[in-house]
């Protein structure tokens, strides 16, 4: 009975390991909202990263958060790092392009996982506002890849994209 049991368990853990082997090798996390501004009022919240402290969903997670603005005032080659608690670690991010219509930065996390992704964010003329899309994607190592079978990264980012989109909005539309 007690090799049954073992058998069964060496199996499921099998069955396990190659579920997560077959996941993709990336991920992709996409959020939007219509802000009635035009976009060269919000496209500067964005590209400053002294100014996500007035929407960023992770601002004010942990006061005493340790922050460094680095490179080009705003704009590519502006840096931001940040040194937190266990609910928003550490990392480092990196304006790369900054066009009217789209924002691209390097994003890079140290802790509590590290992580290489890259974050969008697309601005076009929508409902006379502006539609602003929030997109995030990487790979998917094995480790992520395990982690997918049970949690979805979309779930866990998801809400934090939309709440920073609603600050956003807020602070644009004033």
């Amino acid at each position: 009975m007690l090799k049954k049991i073992a058998l069964l368990l060496v199996v499921l853990l099998a069955a396990l390991l190659l579920v997560a082997a077959t996941r993709p090798n990336s991920f992709s996390v996409e959020r939007r909202v219509v802000i009635q501004a035009p976009a060269d009022k919000i496209q500067p919240m964005i590209a400053d990263f002294h100014r996500w402290a007035d929407w960023s969903p992770w601002e004010r997670i942990d006061p005493a958060m340790k922050r460094t603005f680095g490179g080009s005032p705003s704009g590519v080659g502006a840096t931001y790092g940040w040194q937190g608690n266990k609910e928003v670690g550490s990392g480092h991010m990196e304006v790369r392009s900054a066009a009217p219509e789209k924002v691209s930065i390097q994003l890079d996390f140290i802790e509590p996982f590290e992580g290489h992704n890259t974050t969008d964010f697309v601005l076009s003329p929508k409902d006379g506002g502006t539609e602003v899309r929030w997109v995030m994607s990487g790979p998917a190592n094995y480790l992520t890849k395990l982690m997918g079978v049970f949690f979805s990264m979309d779930s866990m980012i998801g809400k934090d994209f939309e709440k920073g989109l609603a600050q956003m909005k807020a602070v644009a539309e004033k």
